[in-house]
């Protein structure tokens, strides 16, 4: 019965009637909140029916004082692990613990923000039933004001909360700061659940990631040091300051971020990953989560992932009409390997993502395993790699195998097991999509072969390989234009007569940059460059065909788009070598 609606399962037990029903439901509509508040406040029910019926309508045990059932064990310490003011705060029992399951009485089985805050505070999986509000009042301070340890822990742990808040931060020692940090959270954790939760912390929170939403940003770095909390985004690839909230806040903020990414917010000694979705008006922004202790505490990094901020289409991204036509033709192959190869942060992913975009069709089944999933596509299979219980880029490979793909995406070819199945499926008809961390595009032949592919495999199933670096944009409200000096147009081949380069203003935070673009290499595989590979070429050999073939490098690339005024010199310089 546990799909039925709250006012069925009444009904059909007689303890209303249709007419009553509909009089609560207007009133609802008129009060808002829960339905079953209303026939309380009405008085249909009794506390103790509606309790049953939900119990009822969620498969939960009903649990009353009378029936001696919400009586804890004394022998468990369950008042240590649940203590008494998040008991009393959010109406919740601990009955029993056995191995890692707590079973606990509650009065709202629906608060999933209490049920996950009380995940985090036991560390246990929880068994529920469910009782009213009165008598979980009632066996609450039965059980617990008989504990004489409570009152010792409770007031213990409003002692380090004070000597926490009342302390200038910048007085505190290093040492001292963290022992009482670490003492705090062993003996009152729900207190560092409860300040995460308080009013301005949650609005500051959500201040800093709408702020990062709004100007850009692509990362938030929470860093504590010694006397003071500092901030930064980073926008368009450069970490920029902004102005910190007050030192003695960053345990709370942490706490906070932590509690919405589902984190141990007990646990300050060892790296933690998570996740949150940040809904913002009509759109929804994922944030991955990565926190890490330093000596001043747990230092936080957001990635924000926003699709809406990224076009992910390839004319767009940045590459010119020739590296556009080799792409598309490559991308049009029934079988092969396509590498999109750079150094972290070089918008690979992205690039991929706007592949897929371009050869998505419903007549094809398209398959990516990634590390983790960044966006997600409709209309295409994506499954998130888990090393932890075994389901790596290899495992994934090899059941997408079976699951008869035209396309597979793969995140990253990290070593040579993950390598082989790739060439395999590009070998038996299958399209192959990759990355590699490589400084340009010829030199992932030679990676991939020294890694233990064997030449004879490559030469047959390699169709397309990108170098690529991002480079900022000039911001097309204040850049400025000059004429490049003789030596420039020597050393830099420069053909037009007058460039652009950085100046700032109001629209762009006077950084004279707003948004990034793709400089890139792209090195079709031609029957010229199979034969070196057969061949066993070197690098230099390698790069030098591509290059008579009509391959531009990223400088090259670069230079053309500075040429066009998107982008200034030097910032080509700072992306790109100069070969």
């Amino acid at each position: 019965m546990a799909h039925q609606k709250l006012g069925e399962i009444l009904i059909k037990q007689g303890l209303i009637t249709e007419n009553q029903l509909h009089e609560a439901i207007n009133m609802q509509k008129l009060q808002k909140g829960r339905i079953g508040e209303v026939f309380l406040k009405l008085g249909m029910l009794t506390e103790s029916d509606l309790a049953a019926t939900l119990g009822t309508q969620l498969a939960i045990p009903y649990a009353s004082h009378m029936t001696g059932l919400l009586k804890p064990r004394y022998d468990q310490g369950l008042d240590k692990i649940v203590p008494y003011e998040f008991a009393q705060k959010n109406l919740v029992l601990p009955l029993s613990k056995n191995m890692n399951s707590l079973t606990c009485a509650v009065f709202d089985p629906l608060d999933l923000i209490m049920l996950d805050n009380l995940k985090i505070l036991t560390r246990c999986d929880l068994n529920l039933v469910i009782a009213t509000k009165t008598d979980l009042n009632k066996a609450i301070n039965e059980f617990y004001l008989t504990q004489g340890s409570d009152e010792k822990t409770t007031m213990l742990g409003k002692e380090v909360e004070k000597s926490y808040t009342d302390s200038e931060p910048s007085a505190l020692m290093p040492e001292t700061a963290y022992a009482r940090e670490s003492a705090g959270s062993e003996l009152s954790i729900e207190r560092l659940v409860a300040r995460a939760e308080e009013a301005p912390v949650v609005k500051l929170v959500d201040l800093i990631i709408r702020q990062a939403i709004d100007e850009r940003a692509s990362d938030i770095h929470i860093e504590p040091f010694r006397d003071k909390l500092e901030i930064r985004y980073r926008i368009d690839g450069v970490l920029y300051q902004v102005p910190p909230p007050a030192a003695h806040l960053h345990l709370p903020i942490v706490s906070r971020i932590k509690i919405l990414a589902k984190l141990d917010i007990a646990e300050k000694r060892l790296p933690q990953d998570g996740a949150i979705s940040a809904r913002l008006e009509d759109r929804v922004v994922d944030l991955r989560i990565s926190t890490i202790p330093t000596v001043w505490g747990e230092k936080v990094v957001m990635r924000l992932l926003d699709k809406n901020a990224v076009k992910l289409d390839l004319t767009s991204l940045g590459f010119d009409s020739k590296q556009l036509t080799l792409i598309r033709k490559a991308l049009d192959s029934s079988y092969g390997l396509f590498f999109v190869t750079g150094p972290t942060g070089s918008g690979k992913s992205t690039t991929l993502y706007a592949a897929l975009q371009e050869i998505k069709d419903s007549s094809k089944n398209i398959m990516t395993c990634e590390d983790p999933v960044e966006f997600k596509i409709e209309g295409i299979n994506q499954v998130g790699v888990r090393s932890d219980i075994g389901l790596t880029f290899a495992t994934a490979l090899r059941a997408f195998l079976r699951q008869d793909p035209d396309i597979v995406m793969v995140g990253e070819v990290r070593d040579l097991e993950t390598a082989q199945i790739c060439v395999r499926a590009a070998l038996t008809g299958h399209l192959v999509l990759s990355t590699l961390h490589t400084n340009d595009a010829p030199s992932a032949i030679t990676r991939l072969m020294d890694i233990g592919i064997h030449n004879y495999l490559l030469t047959p199933s390699l169709v397309m390989i990108i170098g690529q670096r991002l480079a900022r944009r000039l911001c097309t409200k204040c850049k400025e234009p000059y004429e490049a000096n003789g030596q420039q147009v020597i050393d830099y081949k420069i053909k037009s007569d007058l460039i652009y380069r950085a100046k700032g203003c109001d629209e762009c935070n006077q950084t004279g940059y707003k948004g990034r673009l793709v400089v890139a290499e792209a090195m079709a595989i031609n029957e010229q460059i199979r034969t070196l590979i057969s061949n066993n070429a070197s690098y230099d050999e390698l790069k030098d065909a591509a290059r008579k073939n009509g391959m531009d490098t990223m400088f090259e690339s670069g230079m053309k788009k500075v040429e066009e005024g998107l982008t200034s010199i030097e910032e080509i310089l700072g992306v790109t070598a100069t070969g």
